[in-house]
C-alpha cells in the first residue's frame, strides 16, 4: 500500500534489509507489533528488548546514509497524484528549483508527488533521496530515487525528515501529508527545532484548513494568532522555493550574529579576567 493506504502494485515487501514476497509477507507491520499491548503471558518481555535493537539500527543506518547529503528540503504530498497532473508538474518544478539553489530533495520515496519531486531532483542533476516505510503490499521506491533508505518504524523515518531538512514544502495530500505537516508545525511551535520554513503549495486546496485554524482554533484560544505565521502559502514552485531561500538566509544571518555576540562576550570576559 501507499502511505495513505491505497493498494499499489509492488516489487515485494521490505522488512528492514529483508525483501519478502508471496506467502512470506506478514499480515502485520513492525509498527503494529511494537504498539500492540501484551496479549497474555510474558513474551513481550523478551520481544520488546530486541525491538529496541532494531530501532537503534534504523537510526544508525539512517544517520550513516544521510550524514553527508548537505543542505536538503523535504517535499511532501499525495501518493495518489497522477503523472502529468498540475500538482505533479508543480512538484517536479519545485524539486528542480531546489536543486538549482543547492539543496538535495527528500521525499517518502513512493509514487505521486513523491515520485514527481524525486524526478525533478534527478533530472536537474541533484541528490534525490527517498525515505521509504514498511507497509503491507509496499510499492517500493520510485525509479527516480538515487539514495533510498527503508524504515520499519514511522517515528524513526520522521526523525530523518526533520534532522536532515532545512525546510518543508507541502503539496496537496491526505492523512499522511497532514501528519507530516502537523509534525513539523508542532516541533517549530514548541521550539524543539529552529523555525525552519513550512510552505504549503496550492492556496485553493489549503484554504479550508487555514480558515479553520485562523477561525475556530484561534477563537477558542487553542493556539495563538501568531502561530498562523508559521505557515506560508503560495501557488507556484517559484514562490515556494523563494520562501525557503529567504528563510534560510534569515536563519544563517541570525546564527552568525549570535556567534559573533558570543565571541565578543567571551573576549570581554577574557579581558576582564586579565586585569589586575
Amino acid at each position: 500500500m501507499s502511505d495513505d493506504g491505497q493498494p499499489a502494485p509492488g516489487r515485494g515487501y521490505r522488512k528492514g534489509p529483508v525483501l519478502l514476497r508471496g506467502r512470506q509477507i506478514p499480515t502485520t507491520t513492525s509498527d503494529q507489533r511494537l504498539l500492540s499491548g501484551p496479549s497474555g503471558g510474558a513474551a513481550w518481555l523478551h520481544d520488546d528488548p530486541w525491538r529496541v535493537m532494531r530501532i537503534q539500527s534504523e537510526f544508525v543506518e539512517g544517520f550513516g546514509a544521510l550524514a553527508e547529503v548537505g543542505p536538503a528540503v523535504s517535499v511532501f504530498g499525495s501518493a495518489r497524484t497522477r503523472p502529468g497532473s498540475p500538482e505533479y508538474v508543480v512538484a517536479t518544478e519545485v524539486a528542480r528549483r531546489l536543486v538549482e539553489a543547492g539543496y538535495a530533495v527528500i521525499t517518502g520515496g513512493g509514487p505521486g508527488i513523491m515520485e514527481a519531486a524525486n524526478r525533478g531532483a534527478k533530472e536537474a542533476g541533484g541528490v534525490s533521496i527517498g525515505l521509504g516505510i514498511e507497509l503491507p503490499f509496499e510499492q517500493g521506491m520510485n525509479d527516480w530515487v538515487d539514495l533510498g533508505v527503508n524504515f520499519r518504524y514511522f517515528f524513526a523515518r520522521k526523525t530523518m525528515f526533520v534532522k536532515y531538512s532545512e525546510g518543508f514544502i507541502v503539496l496537496p495530500g491526505g492523512f499522511g501529508t497532514l501528519d507530516e505537516l502537523f509534525e513539523a508545525l508542532t516541533l517549530v511551535q514548541t521550539h524543539k527545532v529552529i523555525e525552519f520554513p513550512i510552505v504549503l503549495v496550492g492556496r485553493a486546496h489549503w484554504q479550508g484548513l487555514l480558515d479553520w485554524i485562523t477561525g475556530p482554533v484561534v477563537a477558542a484560544g487553542l493556539i495563538s494568532p501568531v502561530d498562523r505565521e508559521l505557515i506560508q502559502v503560495v501557488d507556484t514552485a517559484e514562490d515556494a522555493v523563494r520562501v525557503v531561500l529567504e528563510r534560510g538566509a534569515e536563519l544563517r544571518a541570525a546564527e552568525e550574529a549570535a556567534t559573533a555576540q558570543a565571541e565578543a562576550a567571551q573576549e570581554a570576559a577574557d579581558a576582564a579576567s586579565d586585569e589586575p
